[in-house]
């Protein structure tokens, strides 16, 4: 159980972090940067969840489940693996939570005709957020397999793979709120020159 007593604590007054494991690190380190991406992603759904609330409770159901699961997967890579017994065990995003996603995004592309042109982000309120998210997830997934390249890094398979799903999720759940596609803005090559 999380306890916050005092918010500020001014110990990241020196520029450093504290991980799951206790380890101080940089606010720039890149393990930092993945997982307060993910946290940006969270705000970005939380933005969404404005205009699903009440307009599609099924869909916004599924953001909430995301927003949860983004918490799982920033606290797994806010926990790196360590050679040292751990004195908890460490939360990890599992692949149940990808095939969740997987089915969510099947159920979803279900009733949206095949695209013929790329989508611009955009149409409705809600869709222009989706796109948000989506562009932020993305941008999150990018630092974790950075991360994971790095020599004495590890990141979570499945939590690679859920920030990929969950960039193709935005992407169909946009489509869907902008009326199943048909409000879609379209991308037309060339259109301005």
């Amino acid at each position: 159980m999380v306890v916050l007593n005092k918010i500020y604590t001014k110990t990241g007054d020196d520029g450093t972090t504290a991980l799951g494991t206790g380890e101080r690190r940089f606010k720039f380190d890149l393990r930092v940067g993945a997982y307060g991406t993910v946290d940006e992603t969270n705000a970005c759904v939380g933005l969404v969840r404005l205009h699903t609330a009440e307009s599609d409770p099924d869909l916004d159901r599924m953001l909430s489940r995301i927003q949860n699961d983004l918490f799982d997967l920033g606290a797994d890579l806010a926990t790196p693996e360590s050679e040292e017994p751990p004195e908890f065990e460490p939360l990890r995003v599992t692949d149940a939570q990808v095939e969740r996603i997987e089915a969510d995004i099947d159920a979803l592309n279900k009733g949206l005709t095949p695209l013929r042109s790329f989508v611009l982000p955009g149409g409705s309120p809600a869709a222009a957020a989706l796109h948000m998210a989506r562009t932020v997830s993305r941008r999150a997934e990018r630092l974790m397999v950075e991360l994971a390249e790095q020599p004495g890094e590890h990141v979570n398979p499945a939590a690679l793979k859920y920030m990929n799903r969950i960039s193709d999720f935005f992407f169909v759940a946009g489509r869907v709120v902008n009326n199943n596609g048909a409000d879609d803005v379209l991308w037309v090559p060339g259109e301005n020159r």
